[in-house]
């Protein structure tokens, strides 16, 4: 039997035949190169004291009752956005306090029930966000200045409830798995900020559980010093043409 159909007929058996018995190689371990030693991460002003209040956030962890909306078996194909965003306008102006859901939305009266380019809320997504195995509401709203409201309802204990919202200079909205994922405009140009959100069963709401800056474009060229202005070119000197003597008078 050649080595060749030794090696094949090898192929076969355990790992620890192979180990001990090999196929054209001696068996015994090679070093894959230098590995570079763990190093922990080292704790910076390790007796600043904690911070006694949380910092500003963007609406995470903000829910909202919406009253006025019901659907039948609280199926939320049945609602309409257009309804749950004049309503959530309506109570917002009706509250003395501050509400996630700011009364910045213009142009309502511009949705009805035909479709129109003016309504700023746009087509409704659906989608199973909680894991529940029952779609979500997710809901588009343009606002001045370019800025996109995104919210997303669900109906909890048969009342419908605002679990995410968040507004920005968005560029794009995608759904990957259960997260919401957004794209907005970064302040340096040539990135962008990427933020997912996810809901969160212990909070009952949809939290930014991911949020980066991102490279999306070229570098930007350097910038070039101002080219000096061409001189007036110069006759060199063995260029130069001989000077006439001067006339000679009598």
């Amino acid at each position: 039997m050649n080595s060749r159909r030794t090696c094949t007929a090898a192929a076969a058996v355990t790992a620890s035949v192979l180990l001990l018995a090999g196929c054209g190689d001696s068996g015994e371990l090679r070093s894959a190169g230098p590995t570079s030693t763990a190093v922990g991460p080292a704790r910076l002003w390790p007796t600043l004291p904690p911070a006694s209040a949380a910092a500003d956030d963007y609406g995470s962890g903000h829910t909202e009752v919406v009253k006025g909306i019901t659907a039948k078996d609280d199926d939320i194909h049945r609602v309409n956005p257009v309804d749950v965003v004049r309503a959530q306008e309506a109570a917002a102006s009706a509250s003395p306090s501050p509400s996630p859901s700011p009364v910045n939305v213009v142009g309502l009266d511009d949705c009805g029930t035909e479709a129109s380019t003016k309504c700023p809320v746009l087509k409704a997504y659906y989608r199973d966000l909680t894991g529940d195995g029952k779609d979500e509401l997710v809901v588009g709203i343009r606002l001045p200045k370019r800025q996109l409201a995104v919210r997303c309802y669900t109906f909890e204990d048969h009342r419908l409830t605002q679990i995410m919202g968040t507004s920005d200079a968005v560029v794009s909205v995608e759904i990957a798995g259960r997260d919401v994922i957004l794209r907005a405009v970064a302040d340096l140009p040539g990135y962008e900020y990427r933020t997912a959100w996810s809901w969160d069963p212990h909070q009952r709401a949809m939290l930014p559980t991911r949020d980066e800056i991102l490279r999306t474009g070229p570098p930007a060229p350097p910038t070039q010093p101002p080219k000096p202005s061409p001189a007036t070119p110069t006759a060199s000197p063995q260029n130069s043409p001989t000077p006439s003597p001067p006339a000679q008078t009598r």
